[in-house]
Order: C-alpha cells, then sequence, then structure tokens
C-alpha cells in the first residue's frame, strides 16, 4: 500500500535477482546514532500536550524485526490512560481555542506539519524501517506518502460546507444545512504501516475540526510518537491530539468502549473489529472499520504473461505481504497458467531477504516472532491440504523474523490457504477456465477489500468491473493508492472509507437549520 499514486506493480523495475545470497545480520550495521539514540530513550505517551508515563508505571518492550533483538520500551498504556486522554481530548474539542479556530488555520497548522516531516525524512524513514523491518526504500515511499496525504488533506479544511434548500410547507422559510465536527475520535491502529496508518486517523480528524486520541500497534510505536513530538512542535493546542501506547486488550480495548467517544476508526484484522464494533454498539459511537482481505488476481488469456507474473509478484510480495490488499489469490487463465506461475516462483525465488538498509534489500523481516511462526505455520497447512510448492530458494538471513516468499500452485476453494487471511507472503494460485469461473471463485471469499484483473481486452475489463464484489478494482496494477481515491471493502473487509472526500463525512455532522420569517 503506498501513498501519492506510487503504486507497486513490480518489484524491481530494472531487472529480476534470481540468485538467492544469504545475508549474515553483521552487515546490518547503517542506522545512524541519532534513530539509535531515540529508540532508546525513556518513552513517554503524548496526553494533553505533555509527555508522562503510564499511570501504572508499566512498560512494553519492542524488538528489532532484523534482528529479533530487544531494542527499546514503550509505555504500557491502560485504561486509566485512556481516561485522561479522552478527558483532554473532550476540554480541547469544546474549548474555543480549537473550536473556533478558523479552517485556513488549521489548514496551515496541517501544512506546517506536512514541512517538518519532510524536514525530518530521513530520521522517520530510518526510525519506520528499524521498528517495522521493511525496506529503506518502502519507507522512503511511506513518509512521503504521509507528507502528500497532509497537504491534501489540508486543503479540504476551507472547502466543508453545507447547502441551501426551498422547502415546500406553507409559509416563508430559509432552510440550510452546516457540517460540523463530530467530537472526540478514538483510533486504532495496526503494525504495517505504522506512520502511514497513523496519518489516515490523525489528518481528517484534525481537518474537520476533531479532536483524536490514537493508539498505535504495541509492536511499532516509535514513529508515531516522533510524530506527535512534531505536532507539539508546529502548535497544536494541547489535547487536540493524544497518543497512548499499550496493547490491544488493555488500552485498545479501554479506547473501543470508552463512553467519551464519539467516533471509533479502527484498521486491523476482521476478528477485532467485530470487537470493537461490539463495544461501539453500547456507547453508540460512530465507527468506520477498515479491516482485512484476501484479494484475488485474475489474470486473463491476453495478457503480456511476464508483466502480469511481475504484476502478481508485486501484489502479494510488496512490505512482505503485510498488506489488507495484498494480492494473496492468484487466478491464471488454464492458457497461461504454467508460463506465469513458473515466472512469479522464479521472481520469488530471487528475491533478496536482507535487513531493510541493507544494501539491494528487497525483503524485509516480518513484523515479530508469532507472525513468523503464524506464517510458516500455514504454508505447511497449505502443503498438508495438497497444494504444490512452486517456488525452491530457502536462503534467508541467520537470525530476525525473515519467511521467504512462497507460492502454492494448484489449490483448491476448500483449502484454509484459499479462505483466511495468511498476512505473509505467501501466494495460492489456481487456473481457471473462463470469466464467468473466475469471478464466482474471485466473489466466494467473506473479503472484499480488492482485486486486480490483468488484460488488455478492455471489453472483458468493463464487464467484469461491476461483477466483481470489492471495494477496489485494480486494472493491470495492484496496491496504489491515491489521497484523493477513497479506500475501503465490503463484507467482511469492513466499512466506511478512507482518503478522498468521502473520508470527511465518517468525521462530521450535517446540522439543519430551520427558520421562519
Amino acid at each position: 500500500m503506498t501513498l501519492l499514486g506510487k503504486g507497486f506493480g513490480r518489484l524491481d523495475d530494472a531487472e529480476v535477482i534470481v540468485k538467492q545470497a544469504n545475508v549474515p545480520v553483521a552487515e546490518f550495521e547503517a542506522y545512524s546514532a541519532d534513530v539509535t539514540a531515540y529508540i532508546g530513550r525513556d518513552h513517554k505517551m503524548f496526553i494533553a500536550g505533555e509527555w508522562r508515563h503510564a499511570v501504572e508505571g508499566k512498560t512494553l518492550p519492542v524488538f528489532d524485526p532484523a534482528t529479533g533483538n530487544e531494542h527499546g520500551h514503550i509505555p504500557a498504556g491502560g485504561p486509566m490512560d485512556i481516561d485522561l486522554a479522552v478527558d483532554a481530548a473532550r476540554r480541547a474539542f469544546e474549548s474555543p481555542e480549537w473550536s473556533r479556530m478558523k479552517p485556513a488555520d488549521r489548514q496551515q497548522l496541517m501544512l506546517n506539519l506536512a514541512d517538518l516531516v519532510e524536514k525530518n525524512f530521513d530520521e522517520l524513514v530510518e526510525l519506520e524501517t528499524r521498528d517495522n523491518g521493511k525496506p529503506i526504500g518502502e519507507s522512503q515511499i511511506d513518509v512521503n506518502g504521509v507528507a502528500g496525504l497532509m497537504r491534501y488533506m489540508a486543503g479540504w479544511a476551507t472547502k466543508i460546507d453545507g447547502r441551501t434548500t426551498n422547502v415546500s410547507v406553507p409559509g416563508d422559510h430559509f432552510a440550510y444545512t452546516t457540517k460540523e465536527p463530530v467530537g472526540v475520535v478514538g483510533a486504532i491502529i495496526p503494525w504495517n504501516f505504522p506512520l502511514g496508518m497513523a496519518s489516515w486517523k490523525i489528518v481528517p480528524a484534525l481537518v474537520t475540526g476533531c479532536t483524536i486520541v490514537l493508539k498505535p500497534a504495541e509492536q511499532t510505536s516509535l514513529s508515531v510518537l516522533r510524530l506527535a513530538e512534531l505536532a507539539e512542535e508546529v502548535g497544536f493546542p494541547k489535547g487536540v491530539l493524544n497518543v497512548v501506547t499499550g496493547t490491544g486488550t488493555s488500552a485498545g480495548a479501554a479506547l473501543a468502549s470508552h463512553p467519551g467517544i464519539d467516533k471509533i476508526a479502527f484498521t486491523g484484522s476482521t476478528g477485532i473489529g467485530r470487537t470493537i464494533a461490539h463495544a461501539a454498539a453500547d456507547t453508540l459511537a460512530r465507527v468506520t472499520l477498515e479491516l482485512g482481505g484476501k484479494s484475488p488476481v485474475i489474470v486473463l488469456a491476453d495478457s503480456d504473461t511476464a508483466a502480469a507474473a511481475q504484476g502478481a509478484a508485486g501484489a502479494i510480495f510488496f512490505n512482505q505481504g503485510q498488506v489488507c490488499t495484498a494480492g494473496s489469490r492468484l487466478y491464471v487463465h488454464q492458457d497461461i497458467y504454467d508460463e506465469v506461475i513458473a515466472d512469479v516462483a522464479a521472481i520469488a525465488d530471487g528475491i533478496r531477504l536482507a535487513p531493510g538498509v541493507a544494501p539491494g534489500c528487497q525483503m524485509g523481516p516480518l513484523i515479530s516472532s508469532e507472525q513468523q511462526v503464524r506464517v510458516e505455520d500455514y504454508i505447511d497447512i497449505g502443503i498438508s491440504e495438497g497444494a504444490s510448492v512452486a517456488t525452491s530458494a530457502d536462503s534467508k538471513p541467520d537470525a530476525g523474523f525473515f519467511v521467504r516468499p512462497t507460492v502454492l500452485a494448484d489449490t483448491s476453494d476448500e483449502m484454509r490457504v484459499v479462505n483466511e487471511e495468511i498476512f505473509g507472503p505467501v501466494l495460492v494460485a489456481a487456473p481457471f477456465k473462463d470469466e464467468t469461473a473466475v469471478i464466482e471463485v474471485a466473489n466466494a471469499s467473506n473479503f472484499g477489500l480488492s482485486a486486480s484483473i490483468w488484460s488488455n481486452d478492455l471489453r472483458k475489463v468493463h464487464r467484469m468491473v461491476p461483477r466483481i464484489r470489492a471495494g477496489i478494482v485494480w486494472v493491470n496494477t495492484h496496491n496504489p493508492v491515491d489521497p484523493s481515491l477513497p479506500f475501503g471493502g465490503v463484507k467482511h473487509s469492513g466499512y466506511g472509507r478512507e482518503l478522498g472526500p468521502e473520508q470527511l463525512d465518517a468525521y462530521l455532522e450535517t446540522k439543519s437549520v430551520w427558520m421562519s420569517y
């Protein structure tokens, strides 16, 4: 998932590295002293414009995914910290300093924050890779995207308006609507795009005049805390932005069920999304959920097989497959199936696994040892269910949470690996005979976040797009995202939209005003 339209259509536009080399962890020495010092310092949460430890004084360790070593601590916030943050956000929302701030001033604050993101670009990129494990080049795209989203959304602050209408009841009347911020937002984000996901929640909330309490993933809170420092430097009023670190079962659960929250914005797994929806039902908070996916990649017979293979590989192996829109189900027309699968497997075998800053790194580690075990277990499950392994490379770094990109071919619809979200670099593939058959299997999933079609026949493409049940359909590409275009899914992939003008509706209430004269 990238911002500003910088899609990930190819793993390497210049060449595919076929020969895999083991990368000793000893080569992993590229991080700056400043970032190392930041990671190891005494981190605090940001509440009411102040930096503080968790009320109970507890901390959580954070690990370097490339080595498996513990490299810092964050506060282990809990319900009492959430109470403080929600109270601060409520006071800030109702304060004249924020509630009466002119739209142009909110716009300027966001533009100034974008300036600081760009000014601290190298530090944020390095910190994101260190904390998450992704290749440095992907972190560069992510941080560029954060600044771009801020600049795009900042402009909407001055363009939020209502409308007038002519009512038909007897008498003389003047009627109009206004748009007002919904209130205090509680946001919970995942670990796969820490800064990106934080910006997807923070930016629309502040642009519309809401205040926010953000709970980042406990695995990747460091870059988000650094972003809060930049927001403080910009001069957002105290309590407008609050960041509480901690686990989902403690801080996250307390935030989702808090009676002082007016809207919950969540990105993460479908299972946790259900729990949050249940909690929000008790408080009647507004909810938007961006959840899991099992996105189909459909390659028609007329496709350029080499381009389709590159696209399919990019769709699943980008960000180590830890992407909600990952193209994890590959359906290829039977006439070109063997050729495309062979090409995708060769690409996978040629991907260089290494720590994110290592020269030539094409894939970094997964986020944690738990995720590593989970993905490897799914590979074993696929094999036990009868899938054939099309990939053959087995080398990887000797430490860290690495999993080799894997292609499971000749899968069938009843397999768990076909129906369940793996969230790792594992592609399941099967042939199909015709357009109708492939649409049926594509729609058979409980998920409906995204899909891609690979074809040069626009007649077939236009017939297929409306028949695919997904919030996003790409054609001859997979995973590009732009701030101007809404992002979100259907079915078990959630409801509501991120990005685009449509995102603003989730943070605004419409008030009708009726005057009789």
